[in-house]
């Protein structure tokens, strides 16, 4: 298996040949790195205006490899060949390595580069990517990959200290300039010490233009001290870096890593960075926060596959409820208002948001039926949504990275009743929505005042929550909570409750029971619960081999314009656009499907009829699109003719390998995946009648050409909010950028 690495941009706070000046000094050899015993330059070239100059070294690595497999290997160095070109004009440095040992076994391919910041070009950037694919090594292929893969992480780990180590060395020597390159410049591998300046330049004043109005997430203290201590220029500059940390669009730098998201190593750095980019490449316009990302990744232990399939999950269940909007549009019930026994309080001392609930004091089957098990479930995301919220709050005040929050769970009052057959599925299904939606959000649960009745509810339930989950539940019975280890540990002692003993009044109510002329009829329920999740404009479709799903659009006036945006939740399909001057005979009712298929399901339909031919009867307006799974797709057709036009999504077949009968490793991976030949999707569709088309052209002119499928991915977003519903809209999430 290729193992691959995405570094962060870092960035150090120095120019460029500043910067070059410290890189040279790690040859030939650098006692910071034991591992690198020794470098030979073996080709050098340099322009005759000395702007480009090129270096090969052939350089040896003592790997930190058991005796025994040095001994099979039959080596004691591992020997690279790093190619670096430096270009003093465009002020860049690109370097490339793979190794010469053992070539035909291991393939390691590494990039790196070093550029001016684009903000600041008194700044310096650096950027890395590697490969290691282990082909064969005498049966150590598993051993071989620990190895390496840990050797590479430890090297990552030191680049940016090695260069800041002999930063300072020079500035040690009084060396803090180094001249740019000019066309009269000497034809040298790197300016020498003589014609280094001890005096640094004037620093250019760096315009923030006012349309920049992000929040500089420091606290008062720092920026006091800031204010004492640095002048007008530099001020400007740092603002400058936390915007730019802020805001990331492409690529993730590695300060604004660690002030916003934590302490990560390099390979979870590169987890997140090659997720993110996935995402931008599959999910037009709906990226998730960096924040986002990071929790499905820490919920599967940094597996990117396995993170990348919850996340599309998710994604695609935020989108069909709008969960992003929740928020906004959910209004508590009065009920849940007046006997829902929770709420924030505060922060815990590591600055989490608190979250209290008085489980104990809730009468669950009075709310379950006077609202609903489907009611409670919105009450409970839109804590969630809330609890988020507040992280990035936290984040800003507090001056370093809180992804989660802390649950106080008081128990007292707790019985037999609360274990209502009716209330305990209210919550097993709000458990299980909430752990396949927001993992790793969950920071500390304390249960105190825990009854005898409580291990018989902690056996109902615990077999829901994830294992890391329950690692983070500290249960309390009686007044333990009061001794040493108990609250005060978590909590500061000016902010506990007043019902548990502190002197803090705290605004979550006390409960009680829910009178039952509250109570509504399960037909009542059911009508709301069916309204509370069918409000979306998606609809869903399964898609079999041999079966596709089919959707029939009438177009009255050419010149309309056929939208639509779906995404692919498993499987790939291929989505394709047909017209028919003949309307297609609707499927039947029978319990075969269309045409003598048998349906595979309610939610599969087919429109084509198979007598008809292809040129003849109907024909096909856009090229095939392949959409694999995960993918968000949004474009428009402009309608030629009058007719009827099918949009189809069919079950997508892999292609054999030409080169042989035998089928590929990854077409059988894939096969694998669909489990039953099953694709599904979820899509919304709209058409836009002429005259709405002409007025909306007038508005989105700089759109260009929308008819083709390849380049309409990302157009639909611009066009529906020229053109569209509200509702339609509001197809963007808000967890995007």
């Amino acid at each position: 298996m290729v193992q691959k690495y995405q570094s962060p941009v870092r960035v150090y706070k120095h120019p460029f040949e500043l910067v070059m000046a410290a890189y040279e000094r790690r040859f030939p050899t650098c006692h910071l790195i034991p591992m690198f015993v020794a470098s030979d330059v073996v080709d050098e070239d340099i322009a005759e205006d000395g702007s480009i100059h090129r270096v090969e070294r052939r350089c040896a690595l003592d790997v930190d490899a058991p005796r025994l497999l040095k001994r099979i290997a039959g080596v004691d160095y591992v020997y690279f060949i790093q190619k670096n070109t430096l270009n003093r004009k465009e002020r860049t440095l690109h370097i490339e390595s793979h190794n010469e040992t053992f070539s035909n076994r291991i393939v390691v391919h590494e990039t790196c580069c070093y550029s001016v910041h684009p903000e600041n070009e008194e700044w310096t950037c650096f950027e890395q990517t590697a490969s290691l694919d282990i082909k064969s090594f005498f049966g150590f292929e598993s051993t071989v990959e620990k190895i390496a893969m840990k050797q590479y992480a430890s090297s990552i780990k030191k680049g940016k200290e090695i260069i800041e180590y002999y930063l300072k060395e020079l500035e040690d020597e009084g060396i803090t300039y180094v001249p740019r390159w000019t066309s009269s410049s000497l034809s040298l591998p790197l300016p020498r010490p003589t014609s280094l300046s001890t005096s640094p330049p004037v620093l250019p004043e760096l315009a923030i233009t006012p349309a920049v109005s992000i929040p500089l997430p420091t606290d008062a203290k720092d920026s006091a001290s800031q204010d004492a201590k640095q002048d007008s220029s530099a001020l400007q500059a740092d603002s400058l870096a936390e915007i730019l940390a802020g805001t990331p669009e492409d690529k993730l730098d590695a300060d604004y890593i660690k002030r916003y998201l934590g302490d990560l190593t390099p390979l979870q750095e590169s987890c997140l960075i090659r997720l993110r980019k996935w995402l931008q490449e599959t999910h037009k316009g709906k990226i998730p926060k960096d924040e986002h990302i990071l929790r499905f990744l820490r919920a599967r232990d940094f597996n990117m596959d396995k993170a990348r399939e919850i996340l599309c999950q998710s994604l695609t269940w935020r989108k069909q409820h709008q969960v992003d909007y929740l928020l906004e549009t959910w209004s508590s019930p009065q009920v849940l208002q007046d006997y829902y026994t929770g709420g924030w309080h505060h922060h815990d001392r590591d600055g989490r948001p608190l979250y209290i609930l008085r489980l104990g004091q809730m009468d669950t089957k009075g709310l379950v039926r006077a609202l609903g098990e489907e009611s409670l479930l919105r009450h409970v995301l839109s804590i969630n949504e809330e609890g988020l919220r507040r992280c990035e709050e936290n984040t800003k005040v507090f001056g370093r990275p809180i992804s989660c929050w802390t649950c106080l769970v008081d128990l007292e009052g707790l019985n037999m009743r609360h274990l209502w057959r009716p209330g305990v599925k209210a919550l097993l299904r709000i458990i299980e929505v909430v752990e396949a939606n927001y993992p790793e959000t969950l920071g500390r649960l304390l249960i105190l005042r825990a009854p005898r009745v409580f291990p018989v509810l902690w056996t109902l339930v615990s077999p829901f929550i994830d294992e890391n989950t329950r690692k983070k539940f500290l249960i309390y019975a009686g007044n333990d909570y009061q001794g040493p280890g108990g609250l005060v540990d978590y909590i500061d002692k000016e902010i506990i409750p007043d019902f548990l003993g502190g002197e803090c009044m705290c605004e979550v109510p006390e409960g009680g029971l829910v009178p039952k002329s509250m109570y509504r009829t399960p037909e009542e329920m059911e009508n709301e619960d069916v309204r509370l999740w069918t409000e979306t404009i998606y609809q869903s479709a399964s898609i079999f081999k041999g079966a596709p799903h089919e959707l029939l659009i009438e177009i009255i006036d050419a010149s309309s314009v056929i939208t639509w945006d779906f995404d692919v939740c498993k499987g790939d399909v291929v989505f394709n656009i047909y017209h028919s001057k003949r309307a297609p005979q609707p499927p039947r009712k029978d319990p075969l499907g269309a045409h003598g298929i048998t349906s595979p399901g309610g939610n599969n339909v087919q429109l084509i009829d198979k007598s008809w031919t292809l040129g003849q009867d109907y024909s096909m307006v856009e090229s095939p699109l392949t959409c694999k799974e995960g993918e968000s797709v949004q474009g428009s057709h402009i309608t030629r003719w009058p007719g009827f036009y099918i949009l189809q999504w069919k079950f997508h077949n892999m292609p054999a390998c030409s080169a042989t009968n035998l089928p590929r490793v990854d077409d059988v991976l894939a096969t694998l995946q669909v489990s039953s030949h099953k694709c599904k999707v979820m899509y919304y569709t709209e058409v836009l009648g002429s005259e709405d088309f002409r007025t909306a052209c007038c508005d989105v002119q700089s759109l260009g050409s929308m008819t083709s499928l390849e380049s309409s991915h990302s157009g639909f977003s611009q066009l529906s909010a020229a053109t569209t519903s509200s509702n339609q809209s509001q197809s963007s999430s808000m967890i995007s950028r």
